[in-house]
């Protein structure tokens, strides 16, 4: 599989859906923490925005699809290393639509990150 970039985000894209991510979330959230649900959370909020151009979208789209997506560079399976190429992803996408984070999102993804994580 080829590796995630803002070039390769478009077909990732097509993995993407609302129901997949929130099972993927609710099923990784306490083995990843807050270190990739954070920046998921992130990228999804953004993705809810009506500001966010399309093209912007599209490349959350592809970074919230690879996270989903279950055959990955290194499979979730492997302990302490099978969430890296995720959480890379995920950090492409979020310093490439940074300019469109508010502390409204930001406030967001930590409340529901803790949500997820604490019992």
């Amino acid at each position: 599989m080829e590796k995630f970039s803002l070039q390769t985000a478009p077909q990732y894209e097509q993995h993407y859906n609302e129901d997949g991510f929130w099972k993927k979330v609710r099923r990784i959230a306490a083995q990843v923490g807050a270190k990739v649900l954070y920046p998921a959370l992130q990228l999804y909020f953004v993705l809810q925005s009506k500001e966010v151009p399309v093209k912007t979208k599209t490349l959350i789209l592809g970074a919230l699809g690879y996270l989903i997506l279950p055959a990955d560079l290194i499979p979730d399976f492997i302990p302490a290393l099978g969430f890296t190429d995720d959480l890379t992803a995920l950090m492409v996408a979020l310093r490439a639509v940074n300019t469109h984070l508010t502390p409204d999102i930001n406030r967001q993804a930590k409340e529901q990150t803790d949500k997820l994580i604490k019992p």
